[in-house]
């Protein structure tokens, strides 16, 4: 049992995080509201746990204004993308 933990991730264990991760893996970009509606979560909730998963390098952020409005989008960076990967894969096994 031990042998499957070892490829687990801390930073996704919270759900609100692995519900970011998941929107990013399969899409391009997703904007703050999006995620915020999508997840169920407050604004400083969301940001907490966007802050964790860009402090890991796991995202990467991109700030705009369209029509004069900020726009905050998130992407998930190649680390992310293998990190997210390794978790997934270890869940899997776990499962198996």
């Amino acid at each position: 049992m031990k042998d499957f933990l070892k490829d687990f991730n801390k930073a996704f264990e919270n759900k609100i995080r692995l519900g970011i991760m998941s929107a990013l893996m399969v899409n391009d970009s997703v904007d703050f509201n999006t995620l915020k509606d999508l997840l169920n979560a407050t604004d400083g909730n969301l940001a907490s746990h966007l802050k964790t998963l860009e402090k890991e390098a796991y995202i990467e952020v991109s700030k705009a204004f369209v029509d004069r409005k900020p726009l905050t989008t998130y992407t998930v960076t190649v680390l992310g993308k293998e990190a997210f990967e390794k978790h997934l894969s270890a869940l899997e096994n776990l499962l198996k």
